[in-house]
C-alpha cells in the first residue's frame, strides 16, 4: 500500500497495531503458562483479557468511522518481540530468573504499544477522528498501567528473588 496521505499513515499504523494485538493474545497465554510467580501469572492473564478489549476497541473504531478500513498485514515488530520472549523461555529454567526476563520482554511489548497508541492518538486528533481518539487514549492508558504493574511486580519481588538464585 502506498502511503500518500496522513490518513493512509493512520490506517497503516492502526492496521499494524491490530495485527500486533492479535499476535499478543496468543503470546500472553504462553507467558502466563511459563511464568512461576502467581502475581505475574495473574498479570499476564489479566492483560490477555485487556488485550482482547483493545482488539474490540479497534473493531468499534472501524465500525464508527465509515471511511476507515483496516488493511490486512502482519506486525513484524510484534513478531520479533514475541520471538525474543520465546528465546527467553527456551534458554531459562522456570523460576525467578525466567520471570524477571519475561517481565523485561513484556515491557518491551508495552513500550512498543505505548509509542504506537500515542502516535495514533495524535494522528486521530489531527485528522478529526474524535471518537477514535477517545478509544485509542483509553487503550494507551491501559498500556501505561500494565507497564507500571510489571515494574511494580519486578521491583517488589521477582528481581530480588532472581538475584538470590
Amino acid at each position: 500500500m502506498q502511503l500518500t496521505t496522513l490518513k493512509d499513515v493512520f490506517i497503516h499504523i492502526l492496521s499494524d497495531v491490530y495485527s500486533a494485538e492479535k499476535q499478543l493474545t496468543k503470546a500472553l497465554s504462553t507467558l502466563a503458562s511459563e511464568a512461576e510467580n502467581p502475581e505475574l501469572v495473574t498479570g499476564f492473564q489479566e492483560h490477555l483479557q485487556q488485550t482482547q478489549g483493545h482488539i474490540d476497541r479497534i473493531d468499534q473504531l472501524v465500525a464508527n468511522e465509515s471511511d476507515i478500513e483496516l488493511i490486512s498485514m502482519t506486525c513484524a515488530a510484534m513478531e520479533g518481540l514475541i520471538k525474543e520472549a520465546d528465546e527467553i523461555i527456551e534458554c531459562t529454567e522456570k523460576g525467578s530468573v525466567r520471570d524477571a526476563a519475561l517481565i523485561a520482554a513484556a515491557q518491551k511489548v508495552e513500550h512498543y504499544e505505548i509509542a504506537t497508541y500515542g502516535t495514533l492518538c495524535t494522528l486521530a486528533d489531527q485528522l478529526g477522528y474524535d471518537d477514535a481518539s477517545d478509544l485509542l487514549a483509553e487503550t494507551l492508558e491501559e498500556e501505561k498501567e500494565t507497564d507500571q504493574k510489571l515494574t511494580d511486580i519486578a521491583v517488589s519481588q521477582i528481581n530480588l528473588d532472581a538475584e538470590d538464585e
